[in-house]
């Protein structure tokens, strides 16, 4: 081992040996002009084609059609007790008319494990990986909310969708704790059977708002 770590030692050396003594890293700058999408057409059809194929569901539907659809879905699901993050709209939850958990004050884990689902806002969506962002923001909550309830309706809008990954990150705060959601929760044991549920939701559902 004290050989391998020597040997690379040997080599960061070798690689920074042109480099002037005292320099500094902000000293140097970094070209970003590199490719930043690989994304070709309509970015929100591929952003749905790409999150079905992660076997989760995707509902299009204009504004005023949204707290309808969520209903359906919440109904179709069976959620009569949903975990609500603070700072969701109210209006998207019109037309639900099942219990709501608040999770102000936090709710607790047997609380969020007893709950039928949860719904939250995302704060991107990127189409060439068909992958959700949360940043904990307002109506998306805490990193819990999305990784206990079993059904994880997420509402995004097409104005979210970013084409590829680099365009979304440059969008992010850094500081804010981030969760990229592709897919329900799932994994594959030794003979390759898919199992879903283990780390998360075994359910995604995505209402996307355009307009």
């Amino acid at each position: 081992m004290s050989g391998s770590k020597d040997a690379i030692l040997a080599r960061i050396r070798s690689a920074l040996g042109d480099v002037p003594r005292g320099e500094q890293s902000e000293d140097v700058e970094v070209t970003r002009a590199y490719v930043d999408s690989h994304a070709t057409g309509d970015v929100v059809d591929l952003f749905v084609e790409r999150v079905e194929d992660y076997r989760a569901t995707v509902t299009r539907v204009g504004e005023s059609d949204a707290p309808a659809a969520i209903a359906r879905i919440l109904g179709e699901h069976g959620v009569e007790n949903l975990v609500v993050p603070p700072g969701l709209p109210e209006e998207l939850l019109a037309a639900y008319q099942g219990s709501r958990l608040s999770d102000d004050p936090p709710l607790t884990p047997a609380e969020l494990d007893a709950s039928d689902g949860v719904i939250t806002l995302a704060a991107q969506g990127i189409a060439l990986t068909g992958t959700i962002v949360l940043d904990a923001g307002p109506g998306q909550g805490r990193r819990a909310l999305s990784l206990v309830p079993d059904l994880h309706l997420c509402v995004v809008r097409a104005s979210q969708v970013a084409a590829d990954v680099p365009l979304a990150v440059r969008t992010l705060v850094p500081a804010r704790p981030t969760t990229f959601i592709s897919g329900p929760s799932a994994t594959s044991d030794i003979e390759l059977d898919r199992v879903e549920g283990v780390h998360g939701p075994r359910t995604l559902a995505v209402v996307l708002i355009s307009g």
